[in-house]
């Protein structure tokens, strides 16, 4: 399978028993498979079938269609599994059916209807020949089976001289994913930081260049790589090309674990590459950015 980096975006298409069509990044796809026996578990999420095993290792297989909020495939065993693997875990959504790969452009990619609510499950929205199809946020899904535990820093970790270090420098996080945003924000006002956040690539952009004025500047940004409108390639060549904020540090954050991510994010110009989300790199990566800024 060949994907698309930077501006384009690679989208595998699958259909839900409701006929519901969505897509997700082919990044996070490993690949797709007929759906396996599984194995029930006791006190199981109800959204969640059982597990699996795929050579050698444990599935957890989530019914994609019951996650939010639509008539699942019960006990049946129709349809396919699509293995992901992001954010340092693997999982197999259950569907009815895998259509096809697309490619578009992230700035064909729209922020979900305003009045979607919080239980859209989606991050953008996109038209490919003549049909709406709806990106999935599988963050979000992951994260209602399995709420993310609260970030804990062993202070051992960084030395005194690095808190004080990162203590008060301002920060400013991108992510449309509410989820990761508030699970980074977590973690970096446990660390004293001075943090602002915002939810699109545009918005980081305004207020880079907003907060030069009063001689205050933003001195590192932490920016997704999945966004509609802007992804966070062309948010990285957006500022190098801006003079202004041209020496803006770079962090980009992203639930994609692929060499690939860390090679684009370099030829943008990015400075760091992270895979979501552990807060002691995130951390150690945080004092990495304040000491080179020095």
């Amino acid at each position: 399978m060949s994907v698309a980096l930077g501006d384009e975006l690679s989208l595998l298409l699958f259909r839900l028993h409701s006929g519901r069509l969505l897509g997700i990044n082919l990044l996070k796809v490993q690949e797709i498979i007929p759906c396996p026996p599984l194995t029930r578990l006791p006190s199981h999420h109800p959204h969640v079938r059982g597990v699996a095993t795929l050579r050698g290792s444990t599935l957890v297989v989530v019914d994609l269609a019951r996650a939010i909020g639509e008539a699942g495939l019960g006990e049946s065993r129709d349809g396919c599994l699509i293995v992901t693997e992001l954010s340092r875990s693997r999982q197999g959504l259950h569907v009815q059916g895998v259509e096809r790969i697309v490619q578009c452009s992230t700035r064909d990619v729209r922020p979900p209807p305003a009045g979607a609510g919080g239980r859209a499950y989606i991050t953008g929205v996109t038209q490919i020949d003549g049909s709406i199809v709806q990106i999935l946020d599988i963050e979000k899904v992951l994260h209602v089976i399995a709420p993310a535990l609260p970030a804990e820093l062993d202070e051992q970790l960084l030395s005194e001289a690095e808190c004080r270090l990162l203590r008060g420098r301002r920060v400013l996080v991108v992510d449309d994913s509410q989820v990761a945003l508030q699970q980074t924000l977590v973690t970096l006002r446990k660390l004293g930081l001075d943090c602002q956040a915002v939810r699109s690539a545009a918005a980081a952009l305004e207020l880079l260049q907003a907060r030069q004025q009063p001689g205050e500047p933003i001195e590192v940004l932490v920016s997704d790589i999945e966004m509609p409108e802007m992804d966070g390639y062309s948010l990285v060549r957006e500022i190098r090309q801006t003079a202004s904020i041209a020496q803006t540090y770079v962090l980009l954050h992203t639930s994609l674990d692929s060499t690939m991510n860390t090679e684009k994010a370099r030829q943008v110009g990015a400075n760091d590459v992270l895979t979501k989300f552990s807060a002691v790199d995130l951390s150690k990566a945080l004092v990495r950015a304040v000491k080179s800024l020095a």
